[in-house]
């Protein structure tokens, strides 16, 4: 019983911050469209988070900006443009291949290729590296101390 409350007192205030939003829209697919766009578009104060997950003011500014948008017939293109001209290519969680983007982009497969390069020098000084000389008492030494095996 007092686990019950103790949950209780925590849970609680955190649904209370929770932000609720009821949006209607015409039909499904303008509803899925506003969902992929608040998707899509980063939330510029959490810098973290998409508009759909964040409950900052901004965001739910933006939110209200783009279903102003949506309903009055504006193109998915349209309201990313809006948003980009406004906040600049941040607000973007997939940014376009540009100049200012380039080393965004270029980074996993340079850096995939410098691991493959490390990796293939040491596999090869690995391999080049010749097998210490070993004579033969030596060898014989190791058969007395294996017990005689061939080896």
């Amino acid at each position: 019983m007092m686990r019950a409350a103790l949950w209780a007192l925590i849970l609680v205030p955190s649904l209370a911050l929770a932000a609720i939003e009821s949006r209607e829209f015409d039909d499904p697919l303008t509803e899925a469209r506003y969902h992929d766009l608040i998707d899509k578009l980063r939330c510029l104060v959490c810098q973290n988070q998409n508009l759909a997950d964040s409950n900052a003011e901004l965001a739910r500014d933006l939110r209200d900006k783009t279903y102003e948008m949506i309903t009055a017939g504006k193109s998915d293109e349209e309201i990313t443009d809006f948003m980009v001209a406004r906040y600049g290519e941040f607000v973007l969680y997939e940014p376009p291949f540009n100049i200012h983007t380039m080393l965004l982009w270029l980074a996993p497969a340079l850096l995939a290729g410098i691991g493959a390069a490390v990796f293939y020098s040491l596999v090869r000084r690995r391999r080049d590296t010749a097998a210490p000389d070993v004579d033969a008492a030596d060898m014989e030494k190791a058969r007395s101390l294996l017990g005689n095996r061939d080896a």
